[in-house]
């Protein structure tokens, strides 16, 4: 272990930051430093069962951490990453890395410059189902994806598509690795200003057709994706982390359910930066992931757009 923790900061207490910070405050080899929310009575709550200090500007902190997790609404990612950035503090920036291309590569420069390390919070990408089904997903034909859950009822600032789907889009682009052919899509807001429902259907250069639906206003909770290849097909749910696979066996389907070695995705995502940090290695997921999953997950809100004034 080092001979000094590393200090690690939380910027926007609510319900996922404040799971960082649960996560952190019991890592060996580091030290929660303090929690950051513009809504002090909130950060100093969680400060206190903590132990650790509370502020209520993020500038409070520059001097104070080495690393830090970005939870605050969308809009704010780049302002407040790119302050994080510029005093060589490590980042780990909650998805979607922004709102906008430019603002993500403004980030990304910024890290390059300060040399530390920018990683995107898609915490699927340690989904221990993923993990077990990585190895027969070789050649994908048609994807198929659901993820629906309850209203959250708390800010929604961007649309389901860069709120939830985002993280089906991450994996999509990790699984095909092909160029974006062609997209239909289709979205409508329900509770929110912006689209709370979506259906895009995503064609990839290399034949391969995704399905993917994103709801956060459904009476159940689903995060489900079903892969199909030549001879075989694997479904795959994220919330229980287990995996069916599916297979030709003579004149008939020989289902078996994989090995999942279980375990919570936010500690494991929490546990890989901190690592990424100690050694300078590349994150798994970086910020030019997050900027690949932002740009396709743009293109699909564009393609709703224009099919809604159509």
């Amino acid at each position: 272990m080092p001979p000094h923790p590393l200090r690690v900061g939380v910027i926007g207490t609510g319900h996922l930051g404040s799971r960082h910070a649960q996560i952190y405050a019991t890592m060996a080899g580091v030290r929660l430093a303090a929690v950051c929310d513009i809504n002090r009575a909130r950060a100093v709550s969680l400060a206190r069962s903590l132990r650790c200090r509370a502020v209520a500007d993020y500038r409070d902190l520059l001097q104070e951490v080495d690393a830090v997790s970005l939870a605050v609404p969308t809009r704010l990612h780049a302002s407040i990453g790119l302050a994080l950035l510029a005093h060589e503090i490590h980042v780990l920036i909650e998805k979607p890395i922004a709102a906008r291309l430019s603002d993500a590569d403004a980030l990304m420069r910024a890290a390059a410059r300060s040399g530390v390390i920018l990683q995107v919070g898609h915490v699927e990408r340690f989904n221990a189902a993923i993990h077990a089904a990585m190895q027969h997903l070789t050649h994908p034909r048609f994807i198929e994806v659901h993820r629906l859950s309850p209203y959250p009822f708390r800010g929604t600032d961007v649309s389901v598509v860069l709120d939830v789907m985002i993280h089906d889009l991450d994996l999509l682009l990790l699984l095909v690795r092909s160029r974006v052919a062609h997209i239909d899509a289709l979205g409508l807001p329900v509770l929110s200003r912006s689209e709370d429902i979506a259906n895009a259907r995503v064609r990839f250069a290399s034949g391969c057709v995704a399905n993917l639906t994103a709801s956060r206003v459904s009476d159940e909770s689903i995060r489900r994706i079903r892969v199909f290849q030549e001879d075989n097909y694997l479904s795959i749910d994220y919330k229980a982390q287990t995996v069916e696979l599916a297979q030709k066996a003579r004149r008939r389907i020989r289902r078996l359910s994989l090995p999942v070695n279980q375990r919570p995705p936010l500690q494991d995502e929490l546990a890989s930066f901190i690592r990424s940090v100690r050694t300078g290695a590349r994150p798994v997921v970086s910020g030019a992931d997050g900027r690949a999953a932002l740009a396709l997950a743009l293109r699909i809100e564009n393609t709703m757009r224009r099919a809604k004034r159509q």
